[in-house]
C-alpha cells in the first residue's frame, strides 16, 4: 500500500460496489495517495489500492475516460467504476472505447509474455 504524506499525490475516488475493497481496508471512498514524478498506471494504482484491476470497467481521469493502462500523473483526479454502467452511457462516456483498446492491449501483453517464454 503507497502511504500518503508530502510529495506528489493524486486524489482517488471509488464507486459502487469496488467500495467493498475500500471497507476491507477501512480506507475511505476518497483518498489521496503519493505517486512519482513520473506518475504510474491506472492498473498500478488499483493494485496498490488491493482492487482488482479485473474488476475495473472504466477509470475516469479528470473527468475524461482513460485506459486503464494509461498514465496518471501527479495532481490527477481518478476515479475507479465498476461494471454495471447501462449500454448507452458506456458509449456515451467512452467506456465502450476504451474497453475494446484494453482488450487489444491485453491481448498484445498476452501475445508478447507467450512469445517471451516460448524463446525460454
Amino acid at each position: 500500500m503507497m502511504e500518503t504524506g508530502k510529495g506528489p499525490t493524486v486524489t482517488i475516488r471509488v464507486f459502487g460496489f469496488l467500495q467493498r475493497y475500500m471497507d476491507e481496508q477501512g480506507l475511505p471512498y476518497t483518498l489521496e495517495r503519493n505517486v512519482s514524478g513520473e506518475g504510474c498506471t491506472a492498473h498500478d494504482l488499483a493494485r496498490r489500492l488491493s482492487i482488482p484491476p479485473e474488476k475495473i470497467e472504466a477509470v475516469f481521469c479528470n473527468g475524461g475516460v482513460i485506459n486503464i493502462y494509461d498514465t496518471i500523473s501527479p495532481g490527477d483526479r481518478i476515479g475507479f467504476f465498476p461494471h454495471g454502467t447501462p449500454g448507452p452511457y458506456r458509449v456515451f462516456l467512452g467506456m465502450a472505447r476504451e474497453n475494446r483498446e484494453r482488450s487489444r492491449r491485453e491481448s498484445e501483453l498476452f501475445q508478447n509474455k507467450v512469445f517471451v517464454e516460448s524463446r525460454l
